[in-house]
């Protein structure tokens, strides 16, 4: 290797050890190793970009896009609702939770995925009797494998496709072609978590009600048209919800406090809840909730919520407000904006929502258009203390979202289009139809995951170019000893560690160019071997550092570190056993 092999080698080595010794962020390391490429000569300017239009990055954007859009539609939530049930039994609910988690993830995105199935996990476990940590695991877990059925279902498979692709010239791989392996894989994989996880995961139960000490009174409305007139409290999902509970329901001008469950309920029925803010946002994404009637007409609550939010403000002593009841200060019509809820101190307030008069320094929580953020900032009406950028769900397009999944998917599969316009096509139509907003859509861009993934294109290109990428090939060869299926082993067991401890795509496109090189260099079929390192990267179990859906359960099921290493590292063994297993049966390696 020339000066500029030894730099490059140097850099990978460096990027690794930032991304697990340092709280640096992968696409800040990754970005910074682009710049110096391009600094230093190694790459060119186009060849230090050219990660950025890669059909592979530009499908992940795509699909990201699309899993924003059923997700802002409700979409995810009405599969959610519909398919858990009231199972017996841990088993029974590893059941039901494992099979919806894993078909949803073989064709979306598995971040969004397990962001929606959380909040309503941990209202269906304390309904069920069993504690979150029980399922949390299993959720990510099931999220993982379903991502390693299809081409689609994980970002890392998009991307080793688009640099396959870029590195080698051909057409790569069908949107189904990786389901041969990742089945079996995924199938082994859920037996496990159903068989053992019920004795290996701990119980730890979630007890405490409130995490937010400020408890707001809200005040919503059973809408005359929705889903929920004639169901009863438990029935429509409002009994076991996170942090927040009914006080009261007023019905014909008659208050009812100490509600049964059983009582059925009735289109205009005001509900009294108090709860946190979080609570709220889980409250307003149920179907057929609106802002109360009691102090907003029935006109009010038919118009269409797109491109509201949440907003949480503080009453300026210099409100124009102050001293009069929400009600006869017109508050919608004067700010622009419904109160949905208010806090006084750590205090919920007794009442009705459109009598409470407002006091200096109470916390109302605001569903409100982009403006009304706009406007406060140079009003001395509110304090703005947090822009929650929740906008309710679309429920009306829920079903109009799975139809244009269900259509991409398809059209791909089918080999109607090439994946990338699929995907492309499925985005715009989220937007054209209604499905989301503009500024969703936005927000569904994962700006650090594409900034990752567009670095570690550059990294992979500059080892190809220098020749580093050929010198790591001859030592693996070496260790190897010329065995084909040593080296599809061995290739696995580097992915998997790399995986464990940095991000799965900056290891997967670290990788790859040594793999296609290795198997240049020994005369044999690369594709089992990209096969291998695609279930590697995605096959993250033992820490909760390697899989950004692991990340997100940590918290909400109150693990442990040693807790993923306890499930995870036989999940690692069992996961890298079967794949391998698969591909030497199902593929000639040479």
């Amino acid at each position: 290797m020339d000066w500029q092999g030894c730099l490059v080698l140097g850099l990978t080595i460096t990027a690794l050890l930032l991304m697990v010794f340092t709280r640096l962020a992968p696409h800040l390391v990754m970005a910074g190793v682009l710049v110096l490429l391009s600094l230093f000569g190694v790459l060119s300017g186009p060849e230090a970009l050219a990660g950025f239009s890669n059909a592979g990055l530009i499908t992940v954007a795509a699909m990201l896009v699309v899993a924003g859009g059923l997700n802002a539609s409700g979409g995810v939530d009405y599969l959610v609702h519909k398919l858990l049930g009231r199972p017996q039994g841990l088993r029974g609910a590893l059941g039901k939770l494992m099979a919806p988690v894993l078909v949803l993830s073989a064709f979306l995105n598995n971040t969004p995925v397990v962001a929606t199935f959380i909040p309503a996990i941990h209202g269906w476990s304390r309904k069920l009797g069993l504690a979150p940590s029980k399922l949390m695991i299993p959720l990510s877990y099931s999220a993982i494998l379903g991502g390693t059925l299809t081409l689609i279902g994980t970002s890392t498979n998009l991307i080793v496709n688009g640099q396959y692709q870029s590195l080698t010239g051909q057409a790569g791989f069908s949107l189904f072609s990786i389901s041969l392996v990742g089945l079996p894989v995924a199938l082994v994989g859920i037996a496990f978590i159903w068989l053992a996880f019920p004795r290996l995961l701990p119980n730890r139960s979630d007890d405490t009600p409130f995490e937010n000490l400020r408890e707001f009174t809200l005040e919503v409305a059973v809408a005359p048209d929705g889903p929920l007139v004639g169901k009863s409290i438990r029935e429509a999902g409002l009994r076991e919800l996170k942090r927040v509970f009914l006080v009261e329901i007023e019905r014909s001008g008659q208050m009812m406090t100490a509600v049964a469950p059983e009582e059925r309920l009735k289109g205009g029925d005001r509900l009294v809840f108090a709860g946190d803010t979080e609570a709220i946002s889980e409250l307003l994404r149920i179907n057929g909730i609106v802002a109360s009637a009691e102090h907003h007409s029935i006109e009010d609550l038919r118009q269409p919520r797109d491109g509201r939010r949440l907003v949480e403000v503080v009453v300026s002593p210099h409100c124009a407000a102050v001293g009069q009841t929400i009600r006869d200060a017109r508050f919608r019509a004067r700010y622009g904006a419904i109160v949905l809820a208010v806090a006084r101190g750590a205090e919920r307030i007794k009442g009705n929502l459109g009598s409470i008069r407002l006091e200096a320094g109470d916390t109302l929580l605001l569903e409100a258009r982009p403006a009304f953020v706009s406007r406060q900032r140079y009003n001395k009406d509110f304090l703005l203390v947090n822009d929650l950028d929740v906008e309710p769900p679309r429920h009306k397009k829920a079903l109009l979202a799975w139809a244009i999944l269900l259509g991409l998917v398809g059209a791909a599969g089918f080999g109607l289009i090439s994946m990338l316009n699929a995907a492309l096509a499925g985005a715009a139509l989220m937007l054209v139809t209604g499905c989301m907003s503009v500024g969703q859509a936005e927000k569904s861009l994962d700006l650090p995951l594409i900034i990752t993934i567009a670095s570690s294109f550059a990294l992979g290109a500059a080892m190809q170019k220098t020749g580093v990428a050929t010198w790591l090939a001859q030592q693996l060869l070496g260790l190897s000893g010329g065995k084909a299926w040593l080296l599809l082993i061995l290739v696995y067991v580097a992915v998997s560690l790399l995986t464990e401890l940095v991000t799965n795509n900056a290891a997967a496109l670290v990788m790859l160019p040594i793999v296609l090189e290795v198997t240049g260099k020994a005369g044999l079929d690369p594709t089992p071997f990209v096969f291998a390192l695609m279930i590697a990267a995605s096959a993250s179990f033992a820490t909760p550092l390697g899989y950004q859906t692991n990340l997100m359960v940590l918290g909400p099921g109150g693990y442990r570190f040693n807790d993923f290493l306890k499930v995870g590292i036989p999940m690692n063994l069992l996961v890298g056993l079967t794949t391998v297993t698969v591909l030497l049966l199902g593929w000639p390696l040479t």
